[in-house]
C-alpha cells in the first residue's frame, strides 16, 4: 500500500518539479563561493547541497498541509496529493517533520553560528505559505527564505555574516520578488476569487514594470559585489548574458498570457546557473598558474 503511495509523496515533495530547488540552490552557491574566495570546502558543498533539497521539500510538504484548504479551487494546483486525498494531513506533517530533521542533522557538525542561523532558517521556510493570508508581498518573505543558505555559508565557511552577505541576500530578495511575481501572475484569477494576497494582486497593472525594477536592482547589486570582491571580466559577463535572458522574459510577460509567464518564471533557472557558471570560472582563471 505504502509502495504504490512513493509518486505521491515524491510530488508532495516536488521531487518532479526541480525548479524550486535549483532556484534555492543558486543562491546558495554564490554564498559559498564569495565566502571560499573561490575554493569552497567540498564538505560543506554536499552538505549545503543536500541540504537544499531536504528544505525545498519541506517547505512543499507545509505549502500544500497549510493550502490543503484552496489548492483545490486553482487550475493549477487541484489535483496535489493532499487535495486528492492520495495522502492524509498527518502523513504530510510527518514527512515535512522527517525531512526537516534531517536537514537539522545535516548541519549539526558545522559551527555554532551556522546552528543558531538554522532555527531562522527552518522557521522562515515553515511559516512562508502562512504569509499569503496576509502580507501585501508574500514574494519579499520567500526570497528571505530561499536566500537564508547565504548566511549560512558564509558562517559555515567562515566563521562570520560580513555586510557583503547580507548585501547578497538582499539581491536574493529582488531577484525572488521578480521570478515569483511571474509565476504568481499565472495563478492571478484564481487567487483573486480565494482572497490570497500575491505580489501579482497588489502591484496590479504595473506588475511587469515591478518586475523589471527587481530584476535591475538585483542585477545592479549583483554587479556592485562583483566590484567588491575584485571579480573579472568573466564574473561582469555572466551578469550581462543574464541581463539578456531577463530581457527576453520581459517579451514573456509583456501580454500577461498565463503560459508566457510560466515560461519566464522557468527561465530563472538559466539566470542562477549563468551568474554561478560565471562565478566559478572567474575565480577559477583568476587563480589559475599564467
Amino acid at each position: 500500500m505504502m509502495l504504490s503511495r512513493i509518486p505521491a509523496f515524491a510530488r508532495l515533495m516536488r521531487i518532479d518539479k526541480p525548479i524550486g530547488t535549483l532556484l534555492l540552490l543558486w543562491p546558495t552557491l554564490w554564498g559559498l563561493w564569495f565566502a571560499s574566495n573561490g575554493h569552497p570546502d567540498p564538505v560543506l558543498l554536499l552538505i549545503f547541497c543536500l541540504g537544499t533539497f531536504l528544505m525545498r521539500a519541506a517547505g512543499c510538504v507545509i505549502n500544500d498541509y497549510c493550502d490543503r484548504d484552496i489548492d483545490g479551487h486553482v487550475e493549477r494546483t487541484h489535483a496535489r496529493p493532499l487535495v486528492s486525498g492520495e495522502i492524509k494531513p498527518k502523513e504530510a506533517l510527518l514527512l515535512a517533520a522527517g525531512l526537516a530533521l534531517a536537514a537539522f542533522l545535516l548541519v549539526l557538525p558545522l559551527n555554532r553560528l551556522t546552528l543558531l542561523l538554522s532555527i531562522p532558517a527552518v522557521f522562515l521556510a515553515g511559516t512562508y505559505p502562512l504569509t499569503k493570508r496576509f502580507l501585501a508581498l508574500p514574494q519579499a518573505y520567500l526570497g528571505i527564505a530561499f536566500g537564508f543558505g547565504i548566511p549560512m555559508a558564509f558562517a559555515a565557511q567562515t566563521g562570520d555574516v560580513p555586510a557583503f552577505a547580507w548585501i547578497l541576500l538582499l539581491a536574493n530578495i529582488l531577484w525572488t520578488i521578480a521570478y515569483d511575481t511571474e509565476y504568481a501572475m499565472v495563478d492571478r484569477p484564481d487567487d483573486l476569487k480565494i482572497g490570497i494576497k500575491t505580489s501579482a494582486i497588489t502591484f496590479g497593472r504595473f506588475d511587469v514594470i515591478a518586475v523589471m525594477l527587481c530584476f535591475a536592482g538585483f542585477i545592479a547589486l549583483m554587479a556592485w559585489l562583483g566590484l567588491e570582491s575584485q571579480r573579472g571580466v568573466i564574473y561582469f559577463i555572466s551578469l550581462l548574458i543574464a541581463s539578456g535572458l531577463i530581457a527576453q522574459q520581459y517579451n514573456q510577460i509583456m501580454a500577461r498570457n498565463p503560459a508566457d509567464c510560466f515560461k519566464a518564471f522557468l527561465s530563472n533557472n538559466r539566470v542562477g546557473a549563468v551568474i554561478f557558471i560565471g562565478l566559478v570560472l572567474d575565480y577559477w582563471l583568476s587563480q589559475s598558474p599564467i
